[in-house]
């Protein structure tokens, strides 16, 4: 299920907006601490957000310019605030549509639903995020306090299976299929190589002991 960030200050809007779209299968979170939008981000991991301009604390742009330090998720400016100048603004800081209010529900939805079939048919999700680390499958990069290091190919497929089943252990033969699945040859070596490379990169950032290992079993992240 597709999960939506609404953003929107005028609470009749935000739940109007929400009823409609849950109405057609979509679950939608609305923004309810407006000066830590991008902790709230961090947690919805939205496939795409509908994003107010004027707004309490930081306006839209601000918001926009922070996600997509990030994030490639697709973004949706919805407001009253519908010159040409707001429109280009909105376009040049990252976003992919504009909506001016007052707007037909109907057509957002539509909007909505073709936005995301366009950035979601045959891609990874945009953003995995586990104790404040922040993996992301757009640029195979991870940020961590405002760190960001870029991952290779492996590296990242190791980290990303982790994060999918953090808390349990995951094991070399798993990871090694997992590998398998790029255009480079893996044997156990060659995993050894690339986990121990991907913790010294964990460890520069301070995330040390991130990655853990399971004796006989493999690793796993808690």
């Amino acid at each position: 299920m597709y999960r939506i960030y609404i953003v929107e200050d005028d609470r009749s809007i935000a739940e109007g907006i929400s009823e409609i779209l849950t109405e057609w299968g979509l679950k939608c979170h609305t923004a309810r601490k407006f000066s830590d939008i991008l902790t709230e981000f961090l947690e919805i991991q939205p496939h795409l957000v509908l994003l107010d301009i004027t707004l309490p604390f930081y306006n839209g742009y601000h918001w926009c310019s922070e996600i997509r330090k990030i994030s490639k998720v697709p973004i949706i400016f919805i407001s009253s605030a519908s010159d040409n100048m707001n429109i280009v603004m909105a376009v040049n800081m990252g976003g992919d549509d504009f909506i001016a209010k007052p707007f037909d529900l109907d057509i957002l939805t539509a909007k909505v639903q073709a936005l995301l079939r366009r950035s979601y048919d045959f891609v990874e999700p945009p953003v995995l995020s586990h104790r404040g680390l922040t993996l992301s499958a757009m640029d195979c990069s991870l940020l961590y306090q405002g760190q960001k290091l870029d991952l290779t190919k492996n590296e990242y497929r190791i980290l990303l299976t982790l994060l999918e089943s953090k808390g349990r252990i995951v094991s070399r033969e798993k990871l090694m299929e997992r590998l398998w699945e790029t255009d480079s040859f893996v044997d156990d070596n060659t995993l050894t190589v690339n986990v121990n490379r991907l913790r010294r990169k964990l460890d520069s950032l301070g995330l040390n002991d991130y990655i853990a290992t399971r004796h006989g079993q493999g690793y796993m992240v808690e």
